[in-house]
Order: C-alpha cells, then sequence, then structure tokens
C-alpha cells in the first residue's frame, strides 16, 4: 500500500506563520537591541554591542543547529530555537527592568541562537520541493515574515508611545517579543511529518543520494555554484543586517522620536519579505546566478543612498529597497545551495552559510558601531556599497568561467 501524499500546503503555512512570529522578535531586536545595551551599559562607543552579539550567537549556533537538523530532523530543532527565543525575550525584559548588564546580554545571545534557527525553517522549506519549484517553495515559507513585519509595529510601536526612552521603557516590548516565540513554538511543533522525511520521498535532488553517506563539507563547497551562492549569501545577509541594525540609531541621532523606528524596520522586512513569493517565481524563471548578481546591485544602491536620506519616509524607502535585493540574492543562493545538496547534508550546508554569514554580519555591525559614533553615516552608505560589489563582480567572472567549461549547474543561469 503506497503511502499518502504527504500535506506539504498544511506544513508550508505552518512553517510560514512562525517565521512571522520570528520577524516580530527579529524587529525589536533590530530596532532596540542596540538602544537597550546603550542604556543599560551605559557605553557610547559599544552602541553595536547588541546586535553583534545577536549576529555573532546565532552565526556560531547556526552550523550546530544545521548538523542536528541533518541527524535528528528539522522539527526538534526549530522547537528548541524558539524555546530559547522565549528565554531571551523575558531575561532582556528582566534586565531592562532591574537595570542589570548580565540578564541582557544573556537574553541577546538566546535571541541570537533563537533567530539563527528560525530562519533555518528555509531548510525544511527546500526539503518539501523539487528543484523546479524550490526557489518558490523557499518563498512562500519566508513570505511569512511579512505578517511579522505587520504585527511587530502594531505591537511595539504603541508600548512605547508617549513614553520617555530608558530601560524601563523597553520591559513590555521584550515580554511582548516572548509571547511572539511562544506562537511560533507552537505553530513548528504541529508540523507533520517532519520536512527531511518528505525529502526523501520527493527523492534525490541533484548530485546527491536521498539515503547515501553525506559528503564531506569540503567536497561540498567544490561542487560547482556552490562557492558563489555561499558569497553572495554571506554578503547580502551581512551588509543587510549591519544596515539594520544601527539604522535606528541614525534615525533618533538625526532628531526623530524612537517610535518611528518600527515602521522604518518595518517597511525593510517588508521589502524583505512582502515580494519574495513572486521573487522565488521569478528566479526559478530567470536562473540563480542574475538573480544573485542582480539581488546585490540592489543593495549596493540603497546602502549608498544613505549619504542622503533624512526623511523618515526616505529612510524607509531606502530600507525597503535593501530588503528587495537581499531578497533575490538570499533565496536564490538558498536554493542554489539546496539543488547542490542531498537531504542528509542540507542542513550542514545552510548552517555552514549562516555561519559565515552571521559573523560577519556581527564584525560589521560592531565596527559600524564604532564607525558610525567616529566618523557617520557615511561609514555605514560607502562600506556597504563596497561590500556587495566586489562578491557580485566576482560573481559574474565565475559563473561565465563555469559556463566556458560547460560545468554550470543545470538550474544556475
Amino acid at each position: 500500500m503506497s503511502e499518502p501524499a504527504p500535506p506539504i500546503r498544511r506544513n508550508t503555512i505552518l512553517l510560514a506563520a512562525s517565521l512571522a512570529a520570528n520577524s516580530a522578535m527579529l524587529q525589536l531586536s533590530a530596532a532596540v537591541a542596540t538602544l537597550t545595551v546603550g542604556l543599560v551599559v551605559g557605553v557610547k562607543g559599544l552602541v553595536g554591542l547588541g546586535p553583534a552579539i545577536v549576529l555573532g550567537t546565532g552565526a556560531l549556533f547556526a552550523l550546530p543547529a544545521g548538523r542536528a537538523m541533518d541527524r535528528f530532523g528539522r522539527i526538534p530543532v526549530l522547537v528548541a530555537g524558539f524555546a530559547l527565543g522565549v528565554v531571551g525575550g523575558v531575561l532582556a525584559a528582566v534586565g531592562a527592568g532591574l537595570d542589570l548588564a548580565l540578564p541582557v546580554l544573556v537574553g541577546l545571545v538566546c535571541v541570537g541562537a533563537a533567530s539563527a534557527t528560525a530562519l533555518l525553517a528555509r531548510t525544511a522549506a527546500g526539503d518539501m520541493y523539487p528543484p523546479s519549484r524550490r526557489a518558490r517553495g523557499i518563498s512562500y515559507v519566508l513570505f511569512g515574515a511579512v505578517f511579522g513585519a505587520i504585527l511587530g509595529p502594531a505591537v511595539f510601536s504603541p508600548l512605547l508611545a508617549d513614553r520617555e526612552l530608558d530601560a524601563d521603557a523597553l520591559v513590555l516590548p521584550w515580554i511582548a517579543a516572548a509571547g511572539f516565540m511562544v506562537l511560533g513554538l507552537a505553530l513548528v511543533a504541529a508540523v507533520r511529518p517532519d520536512p527531511r522525511r518528505i525529502a526523501r520521498m520527493i527523492g534525490a535532488p541533484e548530485g546527491g543520494e536521498v539515503d547515501g553517506v553525506a559528503a564531506p563539507l569540503a567536497e561540498i563547497l567544490r561542487r560547482p555554484g556552490v562557492l558563489p551562492a555561499l558569497l553572495a549569501a554571506l554578503a547580502s545577509f551581512a551588509v543587510m543586517v549591519g544596515i539594520m541594525t544601527l539604522t535606528g540609531v541614525v534615525v533618533v541621532e538625526q532628531g526623530h522620536p524612537a517610535r518611528v523606528v518600527f515602521p522604518i524596520i518595518g517597511a525593510h522586512v517588508i521589502g524583505m519579505y512582502a515580494l519574495v513569493i513572486v521573487v522565488g517565481g521569478l528566479i526559478d524563471r530567470i536562473g540563480r546566478t542574475r538573480a544573485l548578481v542582480g539581488g546585490l546591485l540592489v543593495m549596493a544602491v540603497s546602502a549608498v543612498s544613505l549619504l542622503w536620506v533624512t526623511s523618515v519616509g526616505a529612510f524607509a524607502f531606502t530600507l525597503f529597497a535593501l530588503g528587495l535585493g537581499w531578497s533575490f540574492s538570499f533565496v536564490a543562493a538558498t536554493a542554489q545551495l539546496a539543488d547542490a545538496t542531498a537531504p542528509a547534508e542540507r542542513g550542514r550546508l545552510l548552517g555552514f552559510n549562516d555561519l559565515l554569514a552571521g559573523l560577519t554580519g556581527a564584525g560589521l555591525s560592531l565596527l559600524g558601531g564604532y564607525a558610525l559614533h567616529a566618523i557617520g553615516v557615511a561609514a555605514l552608505g560607502v562600506g556597504g556599497l563596497l561590500l556587495v560589489l566586489a562578491p557580485a563582480g566576482w560573481i559574474v567572472r565565475y559563473s561565465l568561467r563555469l559556463r566556458a567549461l560547460g560545468l554550470a549547474p543545470s538550474r544556475a543561469d
């Protein structure tokens, strides 16, 4: 008797909804992690420490989380990640309320681990769709973050409205963020069967065996198309989060009230995810390489525009465009990495990708916070421009070389 078809649509909706919950937590972290650490620790030169902790922890957690997904399944690891998010929100609230640095810093560590794990839901998305529809399938799950972009400002902005911006004012937003993560935990726990099992039902991806022994990571990295996908994902994620996490400081320093940071970050998250279903389908049609390069170029223009924007509307549009560019390059990179791996290898490679991207993003946030304090917003604009233009040029040359040798992956172009 044949096994019944897996509920791919139901699982996709549940995973998308869980990313909506994570997106709400991400917005709070992006908007006020810098402010929380600044108010509690009180050292202006360390303005980038909060996001650096979140990103650095997430980076270090990503690879072991990906390996655990390959060993134990996608869902147990996702449940554990959302549980850490609950703990992180509560600890950050306690630290802000009692003006204690240690609970805040430990809470941000937990938030970073949770965010990194939740982002690996795209591994589960890649499991459930064949290569010809993989970018679109990943985009369906990522689209859930749009609702987090709507919920975040709707919940957090009123909690800060008409309040003096001190540490006590940040207690309720962090508690609300923990509540979002409770919801996300319940949603991922309801996914059945585990997407890793669905991947085995669908069959082996290009170049892999369904139940074979996973290849060493060094061997996987030598497969055609893997290195440009990793480089694009690293550059796009690191520059995106580096600018996103420091925008709140720039906006406040220009004299705007703190509450407008949430709509700006909301516009950014909408840019990342609102058009992602269209983006995913387009990537499947035009090829991975064109999407990688095109997304990086959009990010370059967005980054350099920070040199002259001053109004809230201009900041919102710039961050929206930055998110849209990230959407193209990051989804294309994820699809390309999933195409190049078997189910038993996929979590490890995507975790390695997130390790590199997160560490780079953490370094950029910490260095960017110092540079912003010492030089000004030009450090973000020019730095972001260069960090996405250089990889775009290398990817074009790499792709042309592979095509000349007849080694380009079938869906790369």
